[in-house]
């Protein structure tokens, strides 16, 4: 009998019923399309061995002068760079004092209290002590002298935790000559609101007192870019920073205004950047000058090619302007001509005009949503962002992206944790990409995929908390919730174990009509046309067909007839034709794999069906 071609429509679809989708496909995950055919995403390896501390918002790579290849990451806790799969901690100072007598210890634990007046800290701030004497027993003047992370007592004490148990002998005070140098403050994981003790951690706020936005209850964002070879980088509604690269990987960054003799430098931003056409470093929602408030609508921009010089005056082009519409500034992001600008409710064109003006705004779009600070994309001259329950595109003009899983996404989606959504391009695949927390979940552990040359969309299971496409490294990178950097694109498998384990990855069909769908058909034969690329150890998957009866009902799983209606077959590379035992009046088509070294593609499929009884 003849074969009939099974020809599925790109993309996945999941906002209308799965008949009236006949014909496409329904579900998947780890899957992209290329060129209007569905294949496995690729795997993943660890970057190194070594962990980070907290969770990565965001990455930045560039080469110093002597050809060192950088990559910045800030966490909740740090802000790294990483080169060879070291971590090297260049987390600013905040304060430096001199203390005497601050340890107090207690025999049999391994707690010690530390009392400094008025220290400035929130827990889970890191402390790092120098020149501290023994305390006379197991602690040591060597246990003492090393970086801590702390735990809040009161705004005078806090104690640290060291790897001896103290014994009566530990009855000294550390001396009259202790240094400790603190960290800025460490910032919040999960993203809270509200009042009470649930509205951020201990020590930022007391029982039933009400709480606003700000650096220390929201969630731990970073902005940064380089300048040559150096850094510029800051804490989203906190400090502003510079770190040289002449000084190498194991000095700190410094304050901004630290290394300026003017004095309108702004010490706070909601975000940084330098424009590439122009040398300008760019603060939006800065403080200006000696205040220490905020201006959440408010642009400012150096001097041109000074990264120092804020003040304005006749010869340089140092300026500011401000945005008409909104409460603040969300994010702006640079593509080859301009810099999108947004607020909570519109879109702005910031564009470079030259003297005397510098830059000048128009708004592009109003009435819009943004999803969080890392929820837009650009690509060459355009913008891909996440709104509050859709998808936005900015190429020349702004308009809603249709997007056939919309519901699906915003369904299934913790709004709670929504500054957690991290926009991300894998070019590559001309792929733009957001990862999100799903309804469950305090974390990243979904993403959607909108290809925008093929227009089609799909979605899959993931944790990642940020992403860099590949560009000055050969890889795409991301940062994982275990602690670890991944090589993406890479082989087969996932890297997260050892061994390597398989992606589960997989694409179903909506349901489909078998013949006219008015009478029961039988299949028994299936050319799968499936290929296997990149793939080692043997590589299978399965073929999975599933068959309704009607609309609405059911797959049939099993039968107590000797005719099979739900049939899984294995198929390798050598698998030309495979026999199977299906009968109905519609059928589901499924390719799965869930083995190591397998990645597959999946072509034009064919069945042999012959018409069937009807009972």
């Amino acid at each position: 009998m003849p074969f009939q071609k099974l020809q599925f429509r790109p993309g996945i679809v999941r906002d209308v019923t799965a008949y009236t989708n006949e014909g496409g496909y329904y579900d998947c995950n780890l899957v992209r399309f290329r060129m209007g055919f569905p294949e496995t995403m690729g795997g993943w390896q660890r970057l190194s061995n070594n962990t980070y501390l907290g969770s990565v918002r965001s990455l930045l790579n560039w080469v110093t002068l002597d050809g060192s290849n950088l990559l910045a990451l800030g966490t909740n806790l740090k802000y790294y760079i990483e080169e060879g799969g070291q971590y090297f901690d260049i987390t600013p100072i905040r304060d430096t004092v001199t203390l005497s007598g601050a340890f107090a210890a207690t025999s049999g634990l391994s707690t010690i209290v530390v009392t400094d007046t008025a220290h400035g800290c929130v827990d889970g701030d890191f402390v790092t002590f120098s020149g501290a004497a023994s305390l006379g027993g197991n602690v040591t003047a060597t246990v003492l002298n090393q970086e801590y992370q702390i735990t809040f007592i009161d705004a005078n004490s806090y104690s640290i935790t060291v790897a001896v148990t103290a014994n009566g002998s530990d009855t000294g005070t550390g001396g009259a000559s202790i240094s400790a140098q603190y960290q800025i403050n460490t910032g919040l994981d999960t993203q809270v609101g509200g009042t009470g003790w649930g509205a951020g951690t201990w020590g930022r706020g007391g029982w039933g007192s009400a709480t606003t936005v700000s650096v220390g209850n929201s969630l731990r964002q970073w902005s940064q870019d380089n300048y040559g070879e150096d850094l510029i980088f800051n804490v989203r509604n906190g400090g502003v920073y510079y770190w040289y690269g002449a000084g190498g990987n194991t000095t700190r960054a410094v304050t901004l205004a630290s290394l300026s003799t003017d004095t309108s430098t702004p010490d706070l931003a909601t975000q940084l950047m330098i424009s590439d056409r122009d040398r300008h470093v760019i603060a939006f929602g800065p403080n200006m000058g000696s205040s220490s408030a905020q201006d959440p609508l408010n642009i400012r921009f150096s001097d041109g090619e000074d990264p120092f010089t804020w003040f304005p005056s006749a010869t340089n082009t140092a300026g500011d302007i401000r945005i008409g519409s909104g409460t603040k500034i969300v994010r702006a992001v640079e593509t080859k001509r301009e810099i999108v600008v947004f607020t909570d409710v519109a879109a702005y064109s910031m564009q470079y005009l030259g003297p005397p003006y510098t830059f000048g705004i128009q708004q592009l779009a109003a009435n819009i949503t943004i999803n969080g600070f890392n929820s837009a994309i650009a690509v060459d001259d355009a913008v891909f962002w996440m709104g509050n329950s859709n998808f936005y595109v900015y190429a020349g003009q702004t308009q809603p992206l249709t997007c056939p899983i919309e519901s699906y996404i915003f369904d299934d989606f913790n709004m709670a944790q929504n500054e957690k959504v991290f926009a991300y391009l894998n070019a590559q695949y001309n792929e733009v990409n957001w990862l999100y927390p799903s309804a469950d979940s305090d974390e990243n552990d979904r993403f959607v995929t909108y290809n925008y040359i093929e227009k089609v969309w799909t979605y899959g299971v993931l944790s990642r908390t940020a992403w860099l496409d590949d560009g000055v490294r050969d890889l795409p990178i991301a940062a994982g919730t275990d602690g670890y950097l991944y090589n993406h694109e890479f082989g087969t498998d996932d890297g997260s174990t050892n061994p390597p384990s398989a992606i589960s990855s997989y694409i179903e069909s909506t349901p489909f009509d078998i013949g006219d769908g008015d009478k029961f058909s039988f299949v028994r034969r299936v050319v799968p046309d499936l290929k296997f690329f990149d793939s080692t150890n043997s590589p299978t998957a399965s073929l999975v067909l599933k068959t309704q009866n009607y609309n609405g009902s059911n797959y049939v799983n099993g039968s107590s007839s000797s005719v099979v209606r739900t049939s899984t077959v294995p198929i390798d590379q050598y698998t030309n034709v495979a026999n199977v035992r299906v009968r109905g009046r519609a059928l589901v088509f499924r390719i799965e794999s869930s083995k190591v070294g397998t990645r597959w593609g999946l072509g034009s499929p064919r069945l042999e069906i012959r018409a069937d009884g009807g009972r």
